[in-house]
């Protein structure tokens, strides 16, 4: 039987659509970047388990080959990106973007980035950028400030970009770059920091430079990773670096507003925006604010303080995560959990956990949150404001005593955690 025109014409276009709300469908299921899909750390799962056995979930996969490095993981489609240096699948020190089947956590793919970041003591050596994913692409920013655009399915060089040569970019601490960075539309942003270029856009498709931002007297790039906010007719790019948080209108670069801050050790912490309201936490005692960020009379966006630094509410490095009205993260990196009001900056309980300690990375999910701490403990804990309410406790397996940093990942009914070479999977639905 033969089809008319118009009837083969229809079933094409049946099959596009079915085939883009496959494709819509499978990416909801995705962590492409640091923190998720929306930058928040908090996940859109549902009818995850409220408790653990002793040893922890049934553990799906381990895979080896990551390398040294607390780079979080970055998920899309059936594969999962990681940076890190000296991988045990390597014949070198150097570093390497890798790629790993999702399914099973074979190595599928290495790709040397550049030489291993080796300053100051071991524990703070190696990477910590999480690759960002866009469709084709995998981007990731080396500590030595080198941005590499790979092909996400087999890791062949595209371009690359040095953010310190060819931007006079400088990092505000004596670390390696840690960004990752952010890809909206066609335009890729990143963070060379400094006086000069401290923000830019390029073509996420060949590196080509669209904008620069400067913002006088930065001193250089935080850790941070850039979010996206809507102000009036603005869309604003918002990021934290050595001098505190700025905006950025994303269609020209034009600086839009900054809040400075006093020189600290590190500015980490990557912020939080919900509508026109930015929080950021610095830590080594800074604390976290609220700003409101206001359409301004000349066109622009200004900002108001909600309240200023509360050093209640300041966070080293494992990251703060709003759940309902409410900011969750670790008190410093002091291994002690805290709640607080969004809205007052109030802190409503602090408490330690029953076997985690050092530092705590945190993510979100289904109304509880999932506790990474140094020590190689993962805890669930109740999102509640009302009181710390600790689920479960397990140890991790772990390969060194270096300290486990890397940022947790809730995505398809699975916890993905990175301890520098092995990469864990674990189902969080039985």
């Amino acid at each position: 039987m033969r089809l008319r025109p118009y009837v083969f014409c229809s079933i094409l276009v049946l099959l596009a659509a079915f085939g883009t709300a496959l494709s819509a469908a499978d990416s909801s299921k995705d962590w492409p970047s640091f923190r998720g899909p929306d930058r928040t750390g908090v996940a859109r799962e549902t009818g995850l388990l409220r408790a653990w056995p002793e040893n922890g979930p049934r553990l799906v996969w381990q895979g080896d080959g990551a390398g040294r490095g607390y780079a979080s993981l970055a998920i899309a489609g059936d594969r999962i990106y990681t940076l890190g240096d000296s991988p045990s699948t390597a014949e070198d020190k150097d570093e390497y973007l890798s790629a790993f089947d999702r399914k099973s956590g074979k190595l599928l793919w290495q790709t040397k980035t550049g030489p291993a970041w080796t300053s100051g003591q071991e524990s703070w050596q190696s990477s910590r950028s999480t690759p960002t994913i866009d469709g084709p692409r995998v981007y990731v920013l080396t500590p030595h400030g080198v941005l590499v655009c790979c092909d996400a399915a087999i890791g062949k060089e595209f371009w690359k970009r040095d953010l310190k040569a060819e931007f006079e970019g400088r990092k505000g601490d004596p670390w390696g770059y840690s960004e990752s960075v952010l890809v909206d539309g066609d335009r890729l942003i990143c963070t060379p920091g400094g006086e000069k270029n401290t923000m830019v856009a390029l073509d996420k498709k060949t590196g080509a430079t669209l904008w620069t931002a400067d913002r006088a007297n930065d001193r250089g790039a935080g850790h941070a990773s850039a979010v996206i906010a809507t102000v009036g007719k603005d869309r604003v790019y918002v990021q934290v670096t050595a001098s505190g948080p700025m905006g950025v209108r994303a269609s020209d670069g034009k600086l839009l507003w900054f809040y400075d801050i006093e020189k600290t050790t590190a500015v980490i912490p990557t912020p939080i925006v919900r509508d026109d309201l930015v929080f950021f936490s610095v830590g080594y005692g800074r604390g976290g604010a609220l700003l409101k960020q206001v359409p301004s009379a000349d066109g622009g966006v200004k900002i108001e303080e909600i309240y200023g630094l509360n050093t209640e509410l300041n966070n080293k490095h494992g990251g703060v995560i709003l759940i309902g009205d409410h900011l969750y993260g670790d008190s410093n990196d002091q291994g002690i959990p805290f709640c607080a009001e969004l809205m007052t900056g109030k802190v409503v309980w602090k408490k330690r956990a029953s076997a985690g300690s050092g530092s705590a990375s945190l993510a979100g999910a289904d109304g509880m949150l999932f506790i990474h701490f140094a020590n190689g403990t993962m805890a669930l804990a109740a999102a509640d404001p009302s009181e710390f309410k600790e689920l479960s406790t397990f140890k991790l397996p772990k390969n060194g005593n270096r300290p486990s940093w890397s940022h947790p990942v809730i995505v398809d009914g699975k916890l993905m955690l990175r301890e520098d070479d092995l990469i864990l999977c674990y189902d969080l639905l039985e």
